[in-house]
């Protein structure tokens, strides 16, 4: 029996496919939103340490 008969006799398994990339797109975000927004001291500071 292949993969696909398992996932078919899942009720609902059609929406976990919309939940991961929903969560995986609000992580994203969030990151990229907190990247932008974040002090930048701290992190020039890390970035120099192989350097000093």
């Amino acid at each position: 029996m292949k993969f696909k008969n398992y996932l078919e006799q899942i009720n609902g398994v059609e929406i976990y496919p919309m939940i991961s990339l929903v969560l995986f797109g609000a992580i994203f975000i969030a990151v990229v939103a907190y990247a932008f927004t974040a002090d930048k001291k701290p992190m020039n500071d890390k970035a120099n340490i192989p350097l000093n």
